[in-house]
């Protein structure tokens, strides 16, 4: 869905690129709370993830195809704050190396894609974990309401910015329902993967995904007739630390093998969002890409012509490029954290 230059106005450009800032802003003071030692390397991991994913596109109906928006992945696995930064260091790193998004459009991708589908998803997943019972199961159940919920409410929030933003005159009604029929199947997708990971990352390390904290019940003794919480058994730190190292190691392997190889085998057909602007006339004044003659453009090594190969480097660029740029603002945010709990940070407050 990542809408490219000249979809909508200068102005609502402008607006959403305000909005994207800000909840940026929002996001980065908000992510101090919600990473640690453990979630911040894991942060950046899940943005290469991401990357990978969104470059597996897959068929949903008759000449259409959809990927992975993330929002709810993200969300759900390194918490909400946390999330929103990690599709918008995806989005930032495909507009300017891959020529993918628009780059007068990146506040509109920002916003449809990393801030919309993070605060429906996680919304809904968090009301959803409330009433189900506590277990790893309900967990996986709701990151796949969450998530499948996420995909068309992105395609309305496109909807109503090109409502009032839009560059040609077409019939919202029939976008709306265009693009909310077409991304309630991408949904089925997109709900697939996310409970397929946030399941794979909850049977070996609950305690990583955000999502899933207090999951488990404190067990109680009776103690003088009254019921006392027993105190957590202290964890083995070089087990935990090694556990982890071979979580993050897994991760980075399935995400450069997923953007490096089975990426090839994608569908070729046009997305939710391709598809539509083609059928409805939303794309007559689409502009070319700032950078569309980049060494990167198209997930394409520019001078390797072996397609497979020239894809394949090109994904495993992607992953690498998004795992540094991720881990870098995530190892600043945690730093600043850890600055601002300083003793001498509290003094001087």
């Amino acid at each position: 869905m990542h809408v490219p230059d000249g979809f909508i106005n200068a102005p609502t450009s402008a607006v959403t690129g305000v909005v994207a800032a800000g909840a940026i802003a929002v996001s980065l003071r908000g992510a101090r709370r919600e990473l640690d030692e453990r979630t911040a390397p894991l942060a950046g991991l899940v943005a290469a993830f991401i990357f990978a994913v969104q470059m597996l596109n897959f068929p949903v109906a008759a000449g259409t195809s959809g990927h992975l928006l993330g929002g709810a992945l993200a969300a759900i696995l390194v918490g909400p704050y946390t999330g929103v930064l990690c599709v918008s260091v995806v989005l930032l790193m495909q507009g300017i190396l891959f020529a993918d998004g628009g780059l007068t459009a990146l506040g509109v991708n920002i916003t449809d894609m990393a801030i919309v589908t993070t605060v429906v998803a996680y919304g809904l997943f968090r009301g959803l974990v409330k009433v189900l019972p506590r277990t790893r199961r309900s967990v996986t159940a709701a990151s796949f309401v969450a998530a499948l919920v996420s995909v068309p409410a992105s395609a309305l929030a496109f909807t109503l910015l090109y409502a009032v933003g839009g560059t040609t005159d077409v019939s919202i009604g029939k976008v709306a329902t265009a693009m909310v029929g077409v991304h309630i199947l991408i949904g089925l997708g997109e709900a697939a993967i996310t409970a397929l990971t946030v399941g794979a990352v909850v049977a070996v390390r609950p305690d990583l995904v955000y999502g899933a904290r207090g999951l488990r019940q404190k067990l109680k003794l009776r103690v003088g007739g009254e019921l006392v919480d027993v105190p957590d058994a202290e964890p083995a730190p070089v087990a935990a630390r090694a556990s982890h190292r071979t979580v993050w190691i897994a991760g980075l392997v399935t995400s450069l093998v997923l953007a490096g190889f089975v990426s090839f085998y994608a569908s070729a057909d046009p997305d939710g969002l391709e598809k539509v602007a083609a059928d409805h006339g939303i794309d007559k004044k689409a502009e070319d890409h700032a950078i569309a003659d980049s060494p990167l453009a198209d997930y394409g090594v520019k001078e390797v012509e072996d397609a497979r190969l020239s894809g394949g480097l090109a994904g495993v660029i992607g992953v690498g490029v998004t795992v540094v740029a991720g881990s870098t603002v995530f190892w600043a945010v945690r730093r600043r954290r850890t600055a601002d709990s300083s003793p001498t940070a509290v003094e001087n407050v």
